[in-house]
């Protein structure tokens, strides 16, 4: 038998008989992609789908409307034609193409908007693939870490308030440290912002007003606005937002309920460091777990004991640059 498959064992009974296993493609993909890395998020699941025979329908997010104009004129100028097509447009324009019967959906974006798209293509039964987002915890070890304790400080500032001020659904969400190291944990943190970040200026700005917004009412309430500890500055105007440390928040707000996706960082102190395990198992399951330790038993407990789409110890968003890693989240 000729053709690209893979020979596979069959049984004695079915002797003289051979198999193959045989991949083709899906065949018409749709992919949704999400404004924050709105080049990565496009063209990497483009290139996948693409590498596998499909042909695609590529709807880039409205929310960057520059890039989707990019997007739109190149891939239609260097790519075929009829195997790859961009669409522009909003809301709209996203649930007629969900009218339609796809091979494959592949969306990037919110768990709100997810329902939607999921509900759309029960209709056809079509296969979705969702890359969501959630409250990823960051576990500081103070007594484990001392030796590293500025790199690691850098690392998390770097994670939270970088390139996109924490509009990344891999971003650090919080961090949980000891009670009697988070005094130290906050000095460090904002000494050393006042030397990464002079001014908000140099922070990246909100994606739109609503989003603005949508920040602005997580600090709005009093208790909320009471654990403030650094930061907590609005410009309306500019779309800025300073960065923001708050110190045990009520956990039943919605700053520790809902993913925060920019610039405000909340503080959680535990007992001891262990607790923190038991604080992240008692919440929906992140799309990451970042923890900054040394000591060897609790990175086993970790990797044990909670359930994440990654683990990273000393460091943190720098598996997404890890092509050999897998990428996804647990559940939602």
């Amino acid at each position: 038998m000729g053709g690209a498959g893979e020979e596979v064992w069959v049984p004695l009974v079915a002797f003289p008989a051979s198999a193959q296993v045989v991949p083709e493609p899906l065949g018409v993909v749709l992919i949704f992609s999400c404004w924050n890395f709105p080049l990565g998020l496009s063209l990497e699941p483009l290139i996948g789908a693409i590498a596998a025979g499909n042909a695609v329908a590529l709807k880039p997010s409205e929310l960057a409307p520059a890039t989707a104009r990019f997007l739109e004129e190149n891939i239609g100028e260097y790519l075929d034609a009829t195997a790859v097509k961009v669409i522009q447009g909003g809301p709209a324009v996203g649930e007629q193409l969900m009218e339609h019967r796809w091979d494959k959906v592949l969306f990037t974006g919110c768990p709100r908007v997810a329902r939607v798209v999921m509900a759309a293509a029960v209709k056809h039964l079509t296969p979705v693939a969702l890359e969501l987002g959630g409250k990823c915890p960051c576990i500081f070890d103070a007594v484990a870490g001392r030796r590293n304790l500025q790199t690691s400080v850098n690392r998390v500032i770097f994670a939270k308030w970088s390139s996109c001020a924490g509009q990344a659904c891999i971003a650090i969400d919080y961090v949980l440290v000891e009670e009697r190291f988070a005094p130290t944990l906050i000095k460090l943190l904002k000494s050393t912002l006042k030397r990464f970040i002079a001014d908000s200026d140099q922070m990246a700005r909100i994606v739109n007003g609503r989003h603005f917004q949508r920040l602005s009412n997580l600090l709005k309430d009093p208790a909320v606005a009471a654990s403030i500890l650094h930061g907590g500055g609005l410009d309306a105007k500019n779309l800025s937002i300073e960065p923001t440390i708050l110190l045990n928040p009520p956990l039943d707000s919605a700053i520790m309920t809902e993913e925060i996706f920019g610039p405000l960082l909340p503080i959680i102190t535990v007992k001891k460091i262990e607790d923190s395990i038991a604080f992240v198992r008692a919440r929906p399951k992140p799309l990451a777990v970042y923890a900054f330790t040394d000591s060897a038993p609790l990175k086993r407990r970790i990797v044990e004991e909670t359930s994440s789409g990654s683990v990273t110890f000393n460091d943190a968003v720098v598996q997404f640059g890890v092509d050999t890693l897998p990428f996804g989240g647990v559940g939602q």
